[in-house]
């Protein structure tokens, strides 16, 4: 089966109900903290690490900043983000209901604010920005260029583009990662989801001036228990 435009939402809401990664308002409030008993309660410990080490990075530079966060869900990071002195935090996504679910539990933060659709409609693209963020958003983007450049061209000439919570393999691991997808989404009665679910190799990369901030290969990290398996990678701007 083919998904459409039309009908993707509601299977992609399906597929994160059946994985219990929907939240209710209050659980979304208090992420990435999350009840030790939750199954997903380890991913979110380090989703954790991920956003206070983001935010850390964010706040040395001592300057105002404006950020755009592309496919925010519900807008749990944003609002993270916002707590940054100075910050303007925009969050973007076509999920409508995890962003209804955002603009509603965080409706009353006054630097924050939740728009429908992608980077390239028109109050996205007519706008500059210091920060754009993807946390565990990059895979769901068909072509991995085509969404970088689109995101590179909205930032400021020192402007920083951040991914992090989402694998980066190498090219020899392409194929089992693809695997097992296909049998998750197999067992999981979706299927036809594996055609949305992109993975992305290292070597695409290899254009764009870009750091590793956190490399989970490097040597000091290879042996650390419970360690964050995805790379942290900043990209700066070419303007």
């Amino acid at each position: 089966m083919t998904l459409t435009a039309h009908n993707f939402e509601k299977r992609y809401l399906s597929l994160r109900r059946k994985e219990q990664r929907l939240y209710t308002d209050e659980q979304v409030m208090m992420l990435p903290e999350s009840n030790a008993a939750h199954p997903h309660h380890s991913e979110w410990e380090i989703r954790k690490s991920s956003c206070h080490k983001l935010i850390r990075h964010f706040r040395n530079k001592h300057r105002r900043l404006n950020i755009l966060e592309v496919g925010c869900g519900n807008g749990w990071l944003c609002f993270q983000l916002s707590k940054i002195i100075n910050s303007r935090v925009t969050g973007i996504d076509i999920n409508t209901a995890e962003l209804t679910q955002g603009k509603k539990v965080f409706r009353n933060i006054g630097n924050l604010d939740f728009f429908y659709g992608g980077i390239d409609e028109e109050n996205i693209r007519n706008r500059k920005f210091d920060i754009i963020v993807f946390a565990a958003s990059i895979q769901y983007f068909p072509s991995l260029g085509d969404i970088l450049g689109q995101a590179l061209d909205l930032l400021n000439p020192i402007g920083e583009l951040h991914i992090l919570d989402s694998h980066f393999y190498k090219l020899s691991e392409l194929e089992a990662a693809r695997n097992r997808s296909e049998n998750h989404f197999q067992s999981i009665g979706f299927p036809d989801m594996k055609d949305y679910y992109f993975h992305r190799c290292i070597d695409e990369l290899k254009e764009y001036n870009y750091k590793m901030l956190y490399n989970p290969e490097s040597i000091g990290h290879l042996f650390m228990k419970n360690k964050n398996p995805f790379p942290w990678i900043c990209i700066k701007s070419m303007g």
